[in-house]
């Protein structure tokens, strides 16, 4: 799960796809549940629907799931698909409608993968995204930046109330820094250079619309929408 849970969205947090267009569903929105209370994934989340008009035909009322007071599912996958699976079927269940959910993290070559699913977690709980990154320097503390690779990795995931589901995954690779830049994103974003941005900046210091072009939770989500069209449109 993505670092750091934030204070709990209210109903002025809701927001629909801009693609109005009718389809199977008539012209009221389709109330979908994104499984989380961390705000600035939702925001993440709903910059990259705003970005990719068109390809879902109905509009999507997004809310997320701590608005609905649905309990946060035990995360016990092994796999970022696993987790970001239970989380979908978890908030589908619940409501009986449609879900969005991702589990992403990062994995560091030089540590073996880890944190990788423990990573909103790496440095115990409750989740904070200071003490992770403090930890993860320490553990770096003796590696050379030549052997700083790493990868960010999300697992995004659809799921109906009737059980049908699909998950997708996506990577964004670079390497890690020792002194954390930027005042944007969240999680490891300070520490983290990602090879498609080309100049030298950490994820922390892209524009928000810079990094959902590049980022792993970007390709992601675009990945899956064709088959979040498909499952509502009853394919």
């Amino acid at each position: 799960m993505s670092p750091t849970e934030a204070d709990e969205p209210g109903a002025a947090d809701r927001e629909r796809h801009p693609n109005e267009a009718p389809g199977a569903h008539g012209d009221e929105p389709v109330r979908v549940v994104v499984a989380t209370g961390n705000a600035h994934k939702l925001e993440e989340i709903r910059a990259i629907l705003h970005q990719s008009p068109g390809t879902v035909p109905v509009s999507l009322e997004l809310i997320p799931m701590t608005e609905l007071r649905v309990p946060e599912p035990l995360e016990d996958g092994e796999t970022f698909e696993a987790n970001a699976l239970i989380k979908a079927h978890a908030c589908a269940g619940a409501t009986g409608s449609p879900a969005l959910a991702d589990d992403s993290g990062l994995e560091v070559d030089a540590l073996d993968g880890a944190p990788g699913v423990r990573s909103a977690r790496y440095a115990g709980e409750p989740s904070d995204d200071v003490a992770n990154n403090d930890k993860l320097l320490a553990a770096l503390a003796e590696v050379p930046a030549e052997r700083r690779t790493a990868r960010f990795v999300c697992a995004a995931a659809v799921a109906l109330p009737d059980g049908r589901h699909q998950v997708v995954r996506a990577t964004m690779e670079g390497r890690l820094i020792d002194t954390p830049r930027g005042t944007h994103g969240f999680g490891y974003d300070p520490l983290f250079v990602s090879e498609a941005a080309g100049d030298g900046r950490t994820n922390a210091e892209l524009r928000p619309e810079e990094k959902d072009a590049l980022s792993h939770r970007g390709e992601a989500f675009r990945l899956l929408l064709p088959h979040l069209a498909a499952l509502l449109s009853g394919e």
